[in-house]
Parts: structure tokens; sequence; C-alpha cells
């Protein structure tokens, strides 16, 4: 196509807020003015995104849409492309957003212009990321992305708002800045930072653990993987409900996909070398982190310690170099995304009810709320892995790809789906069943707004519980393309030692 399409995609949110920037009206209905303008951005967005699905050739790996721009005199081009993968986040971004802003404006009260404009702000920088085909270009919009997030929350966050954004921030902050270190490395090495001539140029292999290890400790506090996952359920309780939407759903998503397109992609043999290591803390997250799950009081800080747990099989997924295992890992980071997003909305709602994420305070909601327990009790199923469900599906196919190669650890993983199942049920048990807390008896069930959010995440879990095809058809050529050309890199790295070895033998 001609037209600079991911060039307008990646604006577009930038322009919305510049409209909500110089909406006016009095103060009755600035909000609704703000709300609005940011809504039909996001969904123009979205709208925009399924053009591009419908436009996609399923039957290639290339990257397609290219655009390229010199940027800074020959050293650093701003280029961009997507193939499969990246056109999954992408949709998962521009879907998510939207309800973000749904739930968001109605809860905020405040700097209504300022919230909103985070989050068209925010999407932009995501959005970047997924499409980005130059490594520099890649941070710029991976860093820049922790400002918004940073503001959402220590401005519209709880009491230890300040405290948990500046957590957040200096975590994910630190660990990058061996990325930046790592992304300069490549360039004096390769004299380039186009990711699609790296996949070409072969890295001796000697730079690879360094390399690796550097990228490593961005994405793992970042996902975020044991024991580099404090900084998340701090975030998660302080944050606004739609910022724990859009962390949970989105920002850690950006991490495995990095962990795909640049340690696989890039550092094979550092890769083939860490996999036991990738191993170990994924089997200690999914289980230490289901246990500590168990006990949680808060309603947040249980959903956090979930979604540490089913990144666990993201990672190992990634690392069995499987097509199942990789199909697996992409689609449970698609899945967790809508799973987690419909999870935290169903705190929100009882949170802007009652003022309290304590599971103590609530008991009997399925009397006099019997839709908020309707779709908690699927989101909630989902997120243990009911069959039927898209987190079945994902989980699934982890274990299936991951079975191929550890049968041991594909055993130790599969207690994560026991283990969800009880703090889930648990939770649920607590919340929604048993005698109806007096206190309670008030409360209104869901409104029609809430409604249309809940139903349309549903729908989505079930649809592709029962028909992954379109997710799995779209980034298939893709997986095929990344586990041909990790094998090759492995099989050249091979020969290029042997060939070393035997040339020094003879000189000896």
């Amino acid at each position: 196509m001609e037209l600079p399409i991911l060039s307008f995609l990646i604006l577009l949110p930038i322009l919305g807020s510049f409209f909500i920037l110089i909406t006016k009206g009095n103060s009755e209905n600035i909000h609704r003015n703000c709300k609005n303008v940011a809504l039909f951005t996001s969904l123009i967005t979205f709208l925009l995104t399924l053009f591009l699905w419908f436009k996609f050739d399923f039957n290639t790996s290339d990257f397609q849409f290219i655009e390229e721009k010199n940027w800074i005199n020959g050293f650093v081009n701003f280029k961009i492309g997507i193939d499969g993968i990246s056109l999954v986040f992408l949709l998962l971004t521009t879907f998510i957003t939207p309800i973000c802003i749904i739930s968001g404006s109605s809860s905020i009260k405040f700097r209504i212009k300022e919230f909103l404009i985070s989050f068209l702000i925010m999407e932009t920088l995501i959005i970047g990321v997924f499409c980005s085909l130059d490594l520099i270009i890649f941070y710029l919009f991976f860093e820049a992305g922790l400002i918004p997030m940073f503001l959402i929350i220590g401005i519209w966050g709880g009491e230890r708002r300040v405290y948990s954004a500046f957590k957040f921030f200096l975590y994910t902050l630190l660990g990058s800045v061996l990325m930046l270190i790592a992304i300069i490395s490549i360039f004096w090495i390769t004299n380039t930072t186009d990711i699609i001539k790296l996949y070409e140029i072969k890295i001796f292999k000697d730079y690879q653990y360094l390399l690796w290890l550097a990228f490593f400790c961005s994405f793992a506090v970042k996902l975020p993987m044991w024991p580099f996952h404090t900084w998340l359920p701090d975030a998660h309780v302080e944050a606004p409900t739609a910022g724990s939407v859009i962390l949970a759903a989105i920002l850690l998503k950006m991490a495995g996909y990095g962990f795909i397109r640049f340690s696989i992609g890039m550092f094979p043999v550092a890769s083939e070398f860490f996999t036991p290591f990738i191993y170990t803390l994924s089997i200690i997250a999914i289980i230490y982190t289901s246990l500590v799950a168990l006990m949680q009081e808060d309603m947040k800080k249980l959903i956090a310690y979930s979604s540490v747990a089913h990144m666990g099989f993201v990672t190992i997924g990634i690392f069995s170099l499987t097509k199942q295992g990789l199909e697996g890992s992409i689609f449970q980071m698609f899945s967790h995304g809508l799973i987690s997003a419909a999870l935290f909305l169903c705190v929100g709602v009882v949170y802007d009810r009652y003022s309290s994420r304590k599971i103590s305070s609530y008991g009997g909601l399925v009397n006099i709320m019997p839709k908020y327990a309707l779709f908690f009790m699927i989101f909630t199923l989902a997120s243990l892995g009911l069959p039927g469900t898209s987190g079945f599906v994902g989980e699934i196919l982890v274990l299936f790809g991951v079975f191929q190669v550890n049968y041991v650890v594909a055993v130790l993983a599969s207690t994560g789906v026991v283990l969800a199942a009880a703090y889930m049920l648990w939770l649920y048990k607590r919340v929604v069943f048993g005698d109806l807390n007096e206190s309670l008896k008030n409360l209104a069930d869901l409104n029609k707004q809430e409604i249309f959010v809940f139903v349309s995440l549903a729908s989505l879990i079930i649809f592709f519980g029962f028909y992954p095809d379109p997710l799995l058809k779209t980034i298939s050529p893709t997986i095929d393309n990344i586990i041909y050309n990790y094998e090759q890199n492995l099989i050249y790295h091979l020969n290029d030692s042997a060939f070393w070895k035997s040339t020094t033998e003879g000189n000896n």
C-alpha cells in the first residue's frame, strides 16, 4: 500500500489528544465532551487496525506495510512495519483502549482532560512499540510508555500512589538502561540497528550471551518474571481501575513481545544456553505466586499475582521453541489481556460502589447483583483455563509445546492450573456467595455501560475459546519463520565453531 497507514495509526491518538486539549465547555459538559473525543479517537484507531487485518497477507511471514524515513543523519531510520505477531498485539491494544476510556472516564472525577490525554498518548507509544523495525525507535517507544503510566498511577491512584508510581518507574527504567547499552553495542558490532538486517546478520556467539542478558534485564522486569515482580502488586493496587486494566492487558505484553522479537530472533545461541534458567524462573513464578495469591485479602493484589503466574506460562512457551509453545504463548498473552482487563474491571465495579477492595468486605453479591455475578463467573472460569474459554487454548498449547522438549517442566507448570482454580474459585466464593453483608444491600447492579463493556470482553473470550483459528492463522507463518531462522542460526554457529576447532587442531 502506498498510504503511510502505520504512521497514521501511530499519530491518530496524538491528534485526538490535541483535540481534547482544546476542547472547551462549562463545568457540566467538559467531562462529556472530552470523553466523547477520546472515545471517538480510540474507536477510529481500532477500526483502522481492523482494516489492517483485512488487508494483511496471511500467507507470508514477511513484514508488511513497511515505511522508512531517514531520521538522524543516516544513523537512525524511522522504520516501521508489522508481521502477524505485531498485528495481534495491535488489535489487543486498540480494543482495550476504548474500554479503558469508557471505564476510566466514569470513575475519574478530577483533571479528566489530563487523564484522557495520558491514555491516548500511551496508546500511541504502545502502537509504536509493536510497529518498530529499528532498535532505537523501539527503545524510545518502549521507555516513553513509562511516563503516562507513571502519571496515571501518581496522580489518579490510591493513598500510596506516589510510592507505587516511583517504584514502578525506577524498577522498569533501571532494567532498561542495560538494554540501551546493548543496543549501542549492537550498532558498534554490526553498524546497524535495523531489525530486519539484524535477523540476517549472525552476531558472533561470544557477544550474544551478554547482549541476551542485557535485554533480559529489561524484559524480565517489565513482564514481570520472578523475582523482579515486586513492583507489580503495588502498582495495581494503587492504580485507578483503567490504569490497572491497561497495565495488565497491554504493558506487560510488550516484554513478551520483546523476548520473541529480540531474545529468540537475534540471540539464538544465548537463548539455547539460558533456556534452563528461564524454565526455572518460570516454574517458580507459576507455583510461588499462585501460593501467594491464595493468601491475599485484597482483590487487586490477588489478580496481580495471578498475572505473574500466567506470564510464567508465556515465558515457558516462548523458550520451548516449538510451534505449539510459541503459538500458545502469544495466544496466552492475547487471552490474558482480555481476561485480566475484565477481572480488574469487576473489582472496579464494586470498588466504585463500596470503596473497598478487601475480599472480607463482600459476600452474597449474587442476591443483589445477579448480572455482575454472572459476568464475574465467566471471567473467573476463563482465568483458571476452563475449556471453551480463550484461557484454556493458550495454556493447553503451551503445555503441549513444552511437553515435547521437557516433560518435567510441563508437569510442574500444570500445577499452576490447579492452583489457579484454587485461588480464583476461593475469590469468587467469598465475594459472590455466602451470607449477604447488610451494608451491601443497597448496591446497584451493572448499568448499561458496564454491561456493554463486559459483554464485549466476554464475547471475545468465549469466541476465541471455541474458535481460535483467526488468531492462530494470523501468527502461524511468522512463528514458522522464527523457528526456521532460529534453527538455521544454531546450525551456522555450530558449524562455525567446528570449523575454527578443526582449523586450530590442524595448525597445532
